[in-house]
């Protein structure tokens, strides 16, 4: 299956994509805030330059999209078109996905990753229930 946009519209849809700040962060973020969770976000000091880090309980959190980590979910599909590339791209985010995780817990973070598809409506509380019961029981 190739591609629908063109070349410029490929471009301009792939610069519009944050980095930080993205939805399913926020929706994260104000779910945590709700609960009286207090942390700092995108935090330059650490590795990874984690999501969210919550310092009284030793956490990190890291909120990932299924596709940009390879979510093994299902939403994951390597694009048709410049599939050399993308492989590269996606291997490599793992890659360091896995190395700054190693990294943080070598220093004695507890990391916990949130899938974007753990967000949505028919998982959402329960998802976040259970990641409030994990950073309380640490």
């Amino acid at each position: 299956m190739s591609d629908n946009h063109t070349k410029e519209q490929r471009s301009y849809n792939m610069s519009r994509i944050r980095s930080t700040d993205t939805a399913p962060e926020e929706k994260v973020r104000k779910w945590l805030h709700s609960k009286g969770f207090r942390y700092r976000k995108n935090v330059n000091s650490l590795p990874g330059k984690p999501d969210i880090v919550l310092r009284k309980y030793k956490a990190i959190i890291f909120v990932h999209g299924c596709f940009w980590h390879k979510h093994d979910c299902g939403r994951f599909r390597l694009p048709q078109t410049n599939t050399d590339y993308w492989k590269k791209k996606i291997t490599r985010n793992v890659e360091r996905d896995k190395e700054v995780s190693t990294l943080l817990q070598t220093d004695g973070w507890r990391v916990f990753t949130v899938w974007e598809c753990q967000l949505k409506k028919d998982s959402f509380e329960k998802t976040m229930e259970h990641l409030r019961l994990d950073l309380l029981n640490g």
